[in-house]
């Protein structure tokens, strides 16, 4: 019989299993709110930003440079925008395959290829690099429309920095370079980091340099809205940049040309100051560089020409070179020999033309000696033995004491980077200087060649600047700047560098009088007074001849058997007007001989410029570089009429002779902030540049000189100078080479150089100060 199923019990299990499902789908749905409530609720402002942060993108927008303008508002420094094309290493899976097929659409040469392959070793995986940059519509255009061919390759819109005189003041105004790891690591770690979001390129020399956080600007930012795919949507909204500040510089450019166009292809250093408020008004070393070779990164091939130069262009003279300053130590010595009492003015000497200290012969530039020298003869005819002996009886430490608060041996504090110390010798500075203990020791025979500014003594060229300035204005120690005013970029608020007087040197107004008395009488009747002849205006100056390398007792100095780079070099120092100095001046022209032949005549054209309104005539100009021009050739020109021509194209098409004297604010207007960050369509590079603010331009295919009448002046090789190359460089090229540059002029060789004189102390006590010392011409 079969068994009848229990409906009860079949119903009862079904009931459980439908209560089980039950529970587990209110189960499941109680999750789902619980986390919706956690998602929404809860955690809702975190996931919200979180939703915002994938759809939005936050861009920095870089701010433009700001201007560096001369004390007359010539702009020195501006910017341009144009377009690169960058490839980002970590998206492109055949790098060198991808360059390949992009030169079939972009020219790109050799060198974009080395600089790209130098950019990628500084930089990380993931940043974008140029591999061609300033491109033109053209060439934008082709791009764009191939662009699908190429992840991780973009075309972005950059601003450069522009140096519209190319070489001119290169060494004052540095240049800006790409920013290198050691940099990008040290901008983490400041607390302006932030500000640097976007930024490729920093100041690395001169100005650009040092008031680099001036000049930057602030950065600003626009959220784009994305889609999925990373595509822009729309923009959200933006906080333009703030440009950086425009910097005024005390330096006269047209002055600054003058000077660098005297020297021609000679090497050297000059520096001119108001004694009153320690402004530079012209700072010069000479050779010089092009510092738009290093704006978008520099080619292997002119770094090795500028680095590996013989005339070491890269070298600020100025700043970082040290000489023996000669007999222009004449007129300290002097003045320290009254205030110590070691000589009165009145007081003579017999000098037959040497001195004697044991049994070592120091000679006098003049054969036969100069008969009875009292302080003023040994000024005005630069009387070695006059200084021999005072040198002997004030030793070694009372001249470094009453010498160091002119500024000798020590920082000047001038706003730049990179100066050195120099050497104001002392004994202790010699215990210190050396680790030998035989070297260690300070022999009085070492003392005699410093009064003459030779031995162990070597100042910059700034140095020697700043001491005749505090000369002429009565003891007061400026401290030396280069940047006179500072103007905001937003306000138009104008920040002047205050002057600052830095200590007063103790001298009695008689002691002075007697110093500048001889000073003037340099220039009238004594080794400059031809240079002098005929002024409007009394200068009171001193000449100097520094020996590079000593001569044996028994020889005598000449010129014509001596190497080029052995050579002396040509010193002077000046102030004028005498009585009332509105400006006073070093400088040292390298291997020249006689400072009142290659040195005081480029010092009187720059007084007459500064005091009379004069420039001086193309014929002037040429004998002067070749050291044969005392007295002015020609007919002086007016300054006024004298232009400041640009070699490299002007930002925001403004025509040379208007940006030569375009207001700051002018030329401001023409570097607006840019905003442009994305790929522009084909055919609209121009137009959207212009509205950026700035104009792409590309440079000429040749380089012109500083000035129409420098271009006319310049010899042969200089002319001839190729595409992009600087004019030192190629003029080297077809010039005889040179074998190593003075090593007077090298900085490494500041407070280090035992002296030129003989052997070293270790040998003989005398040793080291020749008989050969005279160098007084």
């Amino acid at each position: 019989m079969t068994e009848l199923k229990n409906l009860d019990q079949e119903l009862g299990r079904f009931r459980l299993r439908v209560a089980a499902a039950a529970l587990a789908v209110l189960f499941g749905f109680g999750l789902l709110v619980a986390r919706l409530v956690t998602l929404q609720i809860v955690r809702h402002d975190e996931l919200s930003t979180q939703a915002d942060n994938n759809r939005i993108t936050v861009l920095p927008l870089v701010p433009n440079r700001g201007l560096i303008v001369d004390r007359n508002g010539v702009v020195l420094a501006s910017n341009y925008s144009a377009y690169t094309l960058e490839i980002t290493p970590s998206v492109v899976a055949d790098l060198e395959g991808t360059i390949d097929e992009l030169s079939r659409i972009v020219h790109i040469e050799t060198r974009d290829r080395k600089r790209f392959r130098r950019l990628m070793e500084d930089a990380r995986s993931f940043e974008s690099l140029p591999i061609r940059t300033k491109l033109d519509d053209e060439e934008v255009a082709r791009f764009v429309a191939q662009r699908f061919r190429f992840p991780g390759v973009d075309v972005k819109a950059r601003l450069f920095r522009n140096y519209p005189y190319g070489e001119l003041a290169s060494h004052v105004l540095g240049y800006i370079g790409r920013i290198n790891q050691a940099e990008k690591t040290a901008i983490e770690d400041a607390e302006d980091a932030s500000n640097y979001k976007g930024t490729d390129y920093i100041g690395k020399l001169g100005i650009e340099q040092k008031y680099e956080s001036d000049l930057h600007g602030i950065t600003g930012f626009e959220e784009v809205e994305t889609s999925a795919g990373g595509r822009a949507v729309r923009r959200l909204s933006a906080h333009p940049p703030t440009p950086g500040n425009t910097l005024r510089l005390s330096v006269d450019i047209r002055l600054q040309q003058l000077v660098e166009r005297l020297y021609g292809d000679r090497r050297g250093a000059l520096v001119a100051i108001d004694p009153h408020s320690g402004e530079v008004l012209a700072f010069v070393s000479k050779p010089t560089f092009d510092p738009n070779l290093f704006v978008d990164g520099i080619d292997a091939d002119s770094w090795k020409e500028l680095n590996e130069s013989i005339d070491k262009p890269l070298l600020n003279r100025a700043l970082r070179g040290t000489y023996p300053p000669g007999s222009t130590y004449k007129p300290f010595m002097a003045l320290a020999a009254l205030a110590t009492g070691k000589r009165t003015p009145q007081q003579a000497i017999s000098d037959p033309g040497y001195f004697w200290f044991g049994n070592h012969k120091f000679r006098d530039d003049k054969e036969g000696g100069h008969g009875s020298v009292d302080m003023y003869r040994s000024i005005v005819q630069s009387c070695d033995t006059y200084y021999y002996t005072l040198a002997a009886d004030m030793g070694v430490d009372m001249i470094r004491d009453q010498l160091q608060p002119f500024g000798f041996g020590t920082h000047t504090g001038i706003d730049m980077i990179g100066e050195v110390r120099g050497a104001l010798p002392s004994t202790e500075w010699k215990r210190k200087m050396y680790k030998r203990p035989e070297l260690q020791r300070w022999y009085a025979g070492e003392t005699i060649s410093l009064g003459i500014g030779q031995g162990y003594n070597n100042f910059t060229v700034l140095q020697m600047a700043q001491a005749t300035a505090t000369l002429a204005n009565g003891g007061v120690h400026y401290r030396p700047r280069i940047v006179r005013e500072i103007e905001d970029a937003v306000t138009k608020e104008v920040r002047l560098v205050s002057s600052e007087a830095m200590a007063t040197v103790p001298m009695k107004p008689e002691n002075l009088e007697v110093i500048r008395h001889a000073m003037v009488g340099v220039n009238k009747e004594g080794t400059s007074a031809t240079a002098f002849r005929g002024t409007s205006y009394v200068a009171a100056g001193k000449t100097g001849t520094a020996q590079v390398v000593a001569i044996k007792q028994n020889e005598k100095y000449n010129a014509s058997k001596v190497a080029e780079h052995l050579r002396d070099h040509a010193l002077y120092i000046a102030f004028a007007p005498a009585e009332e100095p509105r400006i006073a001046l070093a400088l040292v022209v390298e291997n020249a001989g006689f400072g009142a032949q290659s040195a005081a005549p480029i010092a009187r054209r720059v007084f007459d410029y500064w005091l009379s309104g004069l420039y001086p005539s193309e014929e002037d100009i040429a004998g002067v570089q070749q050291g044969q021009a005392s007295i002015p050739l020609g007919t002086p020109r007016p300054v006024s009429g004298i232009p400041v021509t640009p070699v490299w194209p002007t930002p925001a098409g403004l025509p040379p002779e208007a940006e030569a004297s375009a207001p700051v604010a002018a030329v401001a207007a023409a570097s607006a902030p840019s905003t442009a960050r994305t790929a522009p369509r084909a055919g609209a590079a121009a137009s959207r540049a212009s509205a950026a603010g700035a104009v792409p331009v590309a440079r000429p295919t040749a380089l012109a000189a500083v000035t129409a009448p420098r271009a006319a002046s310049a010899p042969p090789a200089r002319a001839a100078s190729g595409a992009g190359t600087p004019p030192n460089i190629a003029a080297r090229k077809a010039a005889p080479p040179r074998v190593a540059a003075s090593a007077a002029s090298r900085p490494e060789r500041a407070a280090a150089t035992p002296p030129k004189r003989g052997a070293s102390a270790a040998a003989a006590p005398l040793a080291q100060a020749s008989a050969a010392a005279g160098a007084s011409r």
